[in-house]
């Protein structure tokens, strides 16, 4: 008798946080949903410390696999994932989210319904207590509703919580893996999606919470690194089919200035907006050191292979002037 296929494979990267790993699969401990109809691949990304205590913990709770690999960051640890998976669909979410008891539920109803979707779910902060983590949260929140402002026709979804057919993941082929950070894949990713047909579709039922600790300064480099993700995100888009990169109007800036005044938040709405325009220079410089860093080294190439053909060519004359004696 053949074996029922698995309906999800769930694909977790992570790196040197155990703690986080730990809260993550106790929570899909606590899914409400068949144990034998999905499975749980974790992929240590070269981590420090080995996870197999961590993970041997779950084993019996949890159809559960571990892989390692050298350090090679999220988008290779989720390809990774992605080419062991058995489930007819894929679920990413990252070991510092948790996500909701009926988050599988909900995806299952929305794949039920439309089998040939990727669905993008609703992230909520796990830590309203921390401004720069709130503020964080409140851009995902905005960008979520300017670009999948019709469910149906959605354009974005970030890599935490993140679902579709394993089919599709592999025959557009999957994350990107040449960008130089964890910042801009997810976004790639979808830009494929929707550049080979493949349509989009927010649902927010699917639910996950993410606990991402931020201060002051890694506020200013996560934005920063967007930035940098962001410079080689229009790159590969430019390549894919010529589009030049195309600025948000000015209204888009100034409606995510004045977000965080329509939504309730512990936190004071005045320094959540100037966090938000942080978040924009942060991102805008970003942006340009990347583009800056990238044309250096595409001048360096050229002077490189100057320099060789000079050689080259001093080589030849030398050994025509030895023939001619």
């Amino acid at each position: 008798m053949q074996q029922e296929q698995l309906f999800f494979s769930i694909i977790i990267p992570t790196y040197n946080r155990p703690e986080r790993l730990t809260t993550c699969l106790e929570s899909l401990t606590r899914l409400d949903y068949p144990w034998h109809r999905f499975e749980v691949i974790v992929v240590d990304d070269g981590s420090k410390t080995p996870l197999k205590d961590v993970v041997a913990r779950f084993q019996d709770k949890l159809n559960l696999t571990l892989l390692r690999q050298s350090n090679a960051g999220p988008a290779s640890a989720r390809n990774a994932g992605a080419a062991t998976a058995r489930g007819k669909y894929l679920a990413f979410t990252d070991d510092d989210c948790t996500p909701a008891s009926n988050w599988l539920q909900a995806l299952e109803t929305y794949f039920t319904t439309t089998p040939d979707c990727a669905i993008g779910g609703l992230t909520l902060n796990a830590l309203p207590d921390n401004l720069y983590s709130t503020a964080s949260q409140i851009l995902i929140d905005y960008l979520y509703q300017y670009f999948n402002a019709d469910p149906l026709r959605s354009r974005f979804f970030a890599s935490n919580n993140f679902a579709l057919p394993a089919k599709y993941f592999r025959q557009i082929g999957s994350f990107d893996t040449s960008f130089p950070l964890a910042a801009g894949e997810d976004r790639e990713l979808c830009d494929r999606l929707l550049y080979y047909g493949y349509p989009m579709l927010y649902a927010k039922e699917a639910q996950i919470y993410h606990a991402h600790k931020l201060s002051l300064k890694t506020y200013w480099r996560q934005h920063f690194n967007y930035g940098r993700g962001a410079f080689h995100f229009h790159q590969l888009r430019f390549r894919r089919n010529s589009e030049q990169i195309k600025v948000e109007p000015i209204s888009f800036y100034f409606n995510l200035l004045k977000y965080p005044f329509s939504h309730s938040s512990p936190q004071p709405r005045l320094l959540l907006a100037a966090l938000l325009c942080l978040s924009q220079v942060a991102n805008v410089a970003g942006f340009f050191w990347e583009r800056y860093q990238v044309r250096q080294t595409e001048v360096g190439k050229k002077d490189g292979t100057s320099l060789l053909e000079a050689v080259s060519k001093l080589t030849s004359t030398r050994e025509m002037r030895e023939m001619r004696k």
